[in-house]
């Protein structure tokens, strides 16, 4: 599409020339004041607005303001008779890209279009990634039901505006740096940068300079002056994740920017003032550590300002089928194969399995099923054993008068509860079948509901295995 271009001036010369001298590269309309020029901003848009400066009425000032102000706003460009500095930085101020003197040079302003353009694409660009941001990271996009996590995004939707250090604790993979970039997003900073650091992966020495930058020369090495990710999150927010990780002059050095708002390079003497909202996460307990002398307590209650829990997978399993129906459908889509349907008595067996790796496990076992299955469907037997294993521990219990077994415990049946990765898939099914048919006293319809499979797969099943047809009585 040919870009678009108004020109503004009341001299019909001036504007009658360059849209001659434009007409070949450019779809040109003029106007002769800026109420002629609303008028056609308001009946379409425009990439590029050039407008001079001294009309009779309204300036060109009012021009700028007018463009910038529209939905689609136009990259906009100042000419004037009377160009001096104070002009121009008035112009750029109220947001022009550039500005020209007259009689304006065709070939500059041919460049200076060209420049105008790309820096408008650039911004609808931007604007555009923002928008996908938002949609990705949005408080309401949070995957789950389950009243332990809706009560930390209640506390989120609180504190996501405030200027607040916030604590998020949990174990891994429960989605800490995904809370972290919702409530950025959430905030009057989500146009600003959000920057992460993971703290456990860099040395001591590479951490302060990672975080707060270095001067020439600090150390061996350093040939240049670095910028830190503290300069890095100005007006945005800095997210330190694994932060009972590090050392205790990092600590002291974390401590005074919360107190100060303001760091040191390393090798540097003069303070520079950031303003950089934080956001920490851990898996550990630091409660435990300021005990111990490993964490200072000062910066624990200036970090623990808002806390928020994460709560593990196996304490949400009411979420479980809302985040395997969501990651299938996001890895079915990458992949470009059909959706993969999970059957019921799967879906029960990865209920009760206890996800000690939290989401990034049941993330992982979604793509995995995706890629290898391309569609069809996943029934408990397609399970790998560790998954069998858990739904074998949670009926356990119920089959011995509702007590809880540890591994290797017997319960009133007779049947020990063990670690479901030393049987094989064979075993496992047994196993889970005889629990089912011992819950349900033989009552083989009973026994297929608690599985989730049909009457005739459990049917199926006793045929294969005559032992537990005993049962069956």
């Amino acid at each position: 599409m040919v870009p678009s271009v108004l020109i503004v001036d009341d001299e019909k010369h001036t504007r009658e020339g360059l849209q001659q001298a434009l007409a070949d590269s450019y779809d040109v309309t003029v106007a002769s004041n800026a109420d002629e020029a609303f008028n056609l901003m308001d009946a379409q848009p425009f990439d590029v607005v050039l407008t001079d400066l001294r009309m009779p009425g309204k300036s060109g000032l009012k021009v700028i303001d007018k463009a910038l102000a529209l939905p689609l706003r136009p990259a906009v460009l100042m000419m004037t008779a009377y160009g001096n500095i104070d002009t121009a930085v008035e112009a750029m101020k109220r947001g022009a890209v550039d500005f020209l003197t007259k009689p304006v040079n065709i070939e500059r302003l041919e460049v200076l279009i060209q420049r105008a353009l790309k820096t408008k694409t650039l911004e609808v660009e931007v604007q555009a990634l923002h928008e996908r941001l938002d949609e990705k990271f949005k408080i309401e996009g949070i995957i789950g039901a389950s009243g332990k996590l809706k009560a930390v995004i209640d506390k989120m939707k609180l504190v996501a505006a405030s200027r607040a250090t916030i604590l998020i604790e949990g174990e891994s993979g429960t989605g800490k740096e995904l809370i972290a970039q919702a409530i950025h997003q959430a905030s009057p900073r989500a146009r600003a940068p959000f920057v992460a650091v993971h703290c456990a992966a860099l040395s001591d020495n590479l951490l302060e300079s990672e975080l707060f930058g270095h001067e020439r020369g600090s150390f061996t090495g350093a040939t240049e002056r670095r910028i830190g990710r503290f300069e890095s999150a100005d007006t945005g927010t800095l997210f330190l994740d694994e932060i009972g990780e590090i050392s205790q002059s990092t600590q002291v050095k974390l401590l005074r920017f919360l107190e100060t708002k303001a760091i040191e390079r390393v090798g540097g003497s003069k303070p520079i003032e950031l303003d950089v909202r934080l956001v920490a996460a851990t898996n550990r307990n630091l409660e435990q550590m300021v005990r111990t002398g490993k964490f200072r307590e000062d910066l624990f209650f200036r970090l623990n300002v808002v806390r928020l829990l994460m709560p593990p997978l196996r304490d949400r399993s009411e979420d479980v089928p809302l985040l395997l129906a969501h990651f299938i459908r996001v890895f079915s889509e990458e992949n470009g194969v059909p959706p993969l349907t999970v059957e019921p008595g799967a879906l029960r067996t990865l209920q009760l399995y206890p996800w000690p790796g939290n989401i990034r496990e049941l993330r992982n076992f979604c793509e995995n099923a995706v890629v290898l299955r391309r569609g069809g469907s996943l029934t408990e037997y397609d399970l790998e054993p560790k998954f069998r294993s858990g739904a074998l521990l949670v009926s356990a219990p119920e089959s011995a008068g509702g007590q809880q077994l540890e591994p290797g415990t017997t319960s009133a049946t007779g049947s020990t509860a063990t670690a479901g990765a030393s049987l094989s898939v064979e075993e496992n099914e047994k196993r889970l079948l005889r629990e089912a048919l011992l819950k349900a006293r033989g009552n083989r319809t009973k026994a297929a509901k608690l599985m989730g499979v049909s009457r005739r797969t459990l049917h199926r099943k006793v045929a294969q295995w005559p032992e537990l047809d005993v049962l069956d009585k």
